[in-house]
């Protein structure tokens, strides 16, 4: 059973312990959802994490697959600074772009500076490195990555048959795959905040709870565009994803926290197969 597990992670940079200064109480619901997402990570012993981070490649109307040898990246909130490198699954990236395009689905491989060895090392954005942080420096995995970006310019549904593929390939295959969707949930929760306030980012954020909880993730592809840009999420286009990969490969869903510490929500949830 190669697609072994999948989880919704937050990217909060509050999170990280080393990064939460004066917020490390108040981050601790999600700090500790992480870590029991770490936990069952672990447990699934993925030989590659696929992660779609909302925060890497912005291509135009394109999903994004890193094709590098290896990404790295750092994160700093006040003083302190967070540094990962991890290795990419080229091969399976490599798949996932021609399976994709088969589908006849808009995709591109992307690397940087040269096609291999140690300088082939495309960028790791903090959406990529905080749920990594947690489920490769806080267990014992050895994992290969493959970092995906979905493209805001396409449907939901364009991202959801993507997940259907990256789904499928790893059925196909003989690697024991994880998938993450890196997802902030909606950013409007206070007039404080660089988004300003709305009513619809407590409706959106009790929406996708419930759909999990309830076995219908594949129910976001429903709302209105209106309704997602009131509630200014970076969530919808990578749990798309996760609901085309629960189509090809039925998995039960558990919410394991969620809160709205700030002016965003944070949503850990934790998909396993169905035995």
């Amino acid at each position: 059973m190669p697609l072994v597990y999948a989880c919704i992670a937050p990217h909060g940079g509050e999170t990280v312990p080393a990064l939460a200064g004066r917020k490390l109480r108040l981050f601790r619901p999600t700090r500790d959802g992480m870590k029991s997402l770490a936990s069952r990570m672990e447990r699934s012993k993925p030989d590659t994490i696929v992660i779609a981070s909302p925060h890497n490649l912005r291509l135009h109307r394109h999903v994004g697959v890193v094709t590098a040898e290896n990404s790295s990246g750092s994160v700093t909130e006040g003083r302190k600074t967070i540094r990962l490198r991890a290795k990419c699954d080229v091969a399976f990236a490599r798949t996932l772009v021609e399976e994709a395009e088969r589908a006849g689905l808009p995709v591109a491989g992307a690397t940087y500076g040269v096609s291999e060895g140690p300088l082939s090392d495309l960028a790791m954005d903090w959406g990529t490195l905080i749920p990594l942080w947690f489920f490769l420096r806080g267990t014992g995995l050895k994992s290969k990555i493959v970092i995906v970006a979905p493209s805001r310019g396409l449907p939901l549904r364009l991202n959801f048959e993507f997940g259907r593929v990256m789904a499928r390939a790893a059925e196909a295959g003989s690697k024991r795959v994880a998938f993450v969707a890196s997802a902030d949930q909606a950013h409007a929760h206070r007039r404080s905040g660089p988004y300003g306030y709305s009513p619809s980012a407590a409706r959106y954020d009790e929406f996708v709870v419930a759909a999990v909880n309830g076995g219908r993730l594949s129910s976001i592809l429903d709302l209105e565009p209106g309704f997602i840009d009131e509630a200014k999420p970076d969530s919808p286009w990578q749990m798309s994803m996760l609901a085309g990969a629960l189509s090809e490969v039925p998995m039960k869903g558990e919410v394991i926290s969620y809160q709205a510490p700030t002016y965003y929500g944070m949503l850990c949830a934790s998909y396993s197969r169905k035995s």
